[in-house]
């Protein structure tokens, strides 16, 4: 089994950042990736960010390239989400996940992946 636990989130204004952070704990993978989806309102949960734990390939979805930035520690068991430049648009739960099995072709859904935090409000006011 593996824990993630999010925090970091909050209201914040429109063009201003915010960093989330996932803590991973209990059975370690080496292989897989690490991810973070979102859920608005009334909406479908998105991908948002991903990174592979070998090699560190960073993946991200076009609404987001640019202005958010996905990255690990050292021992690979936090994963960060850097937020620049936020939007109300950006409104929503945000959702660690990981996957053992996770591939390049795969590292967009949901369905790829084995584990999942509880997901931290994040409010963009305009």
């Amino acid at each position: 089994q593996v824990q993630l636990v999010e925090s970091g989130g909050g209201l914040v204004q429109a063009g201003t950042s915010l960093r989330l952070s996932c803590a991973a704990a209990g059975r370690t993978f080496s292989n897989g990736a690490m991810g973070w989806f979102r859920q608005a309102p009334g909406k479908d949960r998105e991908f948002v960010a991903a990174i592979h734990r070998n090699g560190g390939s960073t993946y991200y979805a076009e609404s987001v390239k640019g202005r958010f930035i996905i990255s690990r520690d050292k021992d690979k068991k936090t994963v960060y989400l850097q937020m620049n430049s936020l939007k109300p648009e950006d409104t929503a739960v945000y959702y660690c996940a990981a996957g053992m099995g996770v591939i390049t072709s795969t590292v967009r859904y949901g369905t790829a992946y084995d584990y999942w935090g509880q997901g931290t409000q994040v409010t963009v006011s305009s």
